[in-house]
């Protein structure tokens, strides 16, 4: 078996995301109809091993291919994983926890584009959870931008906090690959502001003002359309509130901030937060904004071509991707500084020979 070990004597940015190591290889696997092995996981962190959002996505991949697993247990840091056949319908997952539904995503998505008929994923866990992207990222950027590889995805929110999300995915033949690299100039930028339970709808309008004020600082030139509202009750779980701002360009790329609140936070705070991080993106002249680059990378590893993307300064999300892509699949990538007159110093393009998978079941 291909073994994937997470190791101390490796470089150390493969310590810092066990889960995204998961995620990438277990989905591979199961695409590539590849047995996989891996060890040590999570070895470096206060809880090492499998964590319950990590488990209910090896669950629901295991499921959707009708393929075995060993070691699938909180707390194991030894998993072995063997394949089946890829199938589409109706798939379920649960973190039973407020893990992120977007996460789960992530490792199911790439499988099912490649099933025999379509899919249904129903997710329960996080809409909007902590160090993951939240449904509103997922909707508002992540979807259009990967929907550029050819592919359809559909996603419905059912109750946000610790809800449900749907997900319909149809199969695709193959993947076409995917340029962004000329960023254009930013025609829009909006966003939501949102409370949800006991919380007034006056937080979400504090948020929206701190972050409309912190953009004003740098872009003058435009309208900043940020919506403030309050989840009704019939669509939300728990009290929570948070925001996104997405930045829109001419030639349709799409850069976001967001922000979670908490226990403690001003809202002034969290909607600075939102604001500085779209900032940062738009500042550093990519394609792509920091969060949605490693979610591109099993994409552009199995699309049938060269595909290039223009982006900020590699993440260490990113550089692992990467690095478990060409492993598992052998496609190639090269990362080079950009030499555009208008690129900072700071942008890269990330390119790709993708493997062209097949899906066999079209």
């Amino acid at each position: 078996l291909p073994a994937v070990r997470i190791s101390r004597r490796v470089d150390p940015l493969f310590l810092l995301q066990g889960g995204q190591i998961l995620r990438v290889s277990t989905a591979l696997s199961c695409l590539l109809g590849t047995p996989l092995r891996v060890r040590n996981i999570r070895a470096g962190r206060s809880q090492p091993g499998l964590r319950p959002q990590h488990l209910s996505g090896l669950e629901m991949v295991r499921a959707l291919c009708d393929g075995k697993m060993e070691g699938g247990e909180i707390g194991s840091t030894e998993v072995t994983f063997t394949p089946g056949k890829i199938k589409g319908g109706t798939h379920l997952a649960d973190t039973k926890t407020a893990g992120s539904v977007c996460l789960l995503m992530q490792v199911a998505m790439p499988c099912v584009l490649f099933a025999a008929a379509p899919s249904e994923l129903h997710l329960k866990g996080g809409t909007n959870a902590e160090m993951a992207p939240q449904i509103d990222y997922t909707v508002m950027v992540f979807k259009p931008i990967v929907e550029k590889f050819n592919l359809t995805l559909d996603c419905i929110i059912k109750r946000r906090a610790v809800v449900k999300v749907m997900v319909q995915i149809s199969p695709v033949k193959q993947l076409s690959p995917i340029t962004l690299t000329d960023r254009g100039t930013v025609t829009k930028i909006h966003g939501r502001a949102f409370v949800a339970g006991a919380l007034p709808v006056k937080i979400a309008k504090d948020m929206a003002s701190a972050a409309v004020r912190c953009i004003r600082k740098e872009v003058r030139d435009l309208y900043v359309n940020i919506q403030a509202v309050r989840e009704p009750d019939n669509e939300a779980f728990g009290t929570g509130t948070g925001i996104i701002i997405v930045a829109e360009t001419s030639t349709g790329c799409l850069l976001a901030g967001s922000s979670l609140g908490k226990r403690g936070k001003s809202a002034d705070k969290v909607g600075m937060e939102a604001a500085e991080m779209l900032l940062g993106n738009l500042r550093h002249g990519g394609a792509v904004d920091d969060y949605l680059q490693d979610q591109l990378i099993i994409f552009m590893a199995l699309a049938d071509g060269i595909s290039r993307v223009k982006t900020g300064p590699i993440t260490l999300h990113t550089e692992t991707a990467i690095h478990f892509a060409e492993q598992l699949t052998k496609a190639k990538f090269t990362v080079t500084k950009s030499e555009d007159d208008g690129s900072s110093k700071d942008a890269y393009i990330i390119e790709c020979q993708g493997i062209g998978l097949l899906n066999p079941n079209l």
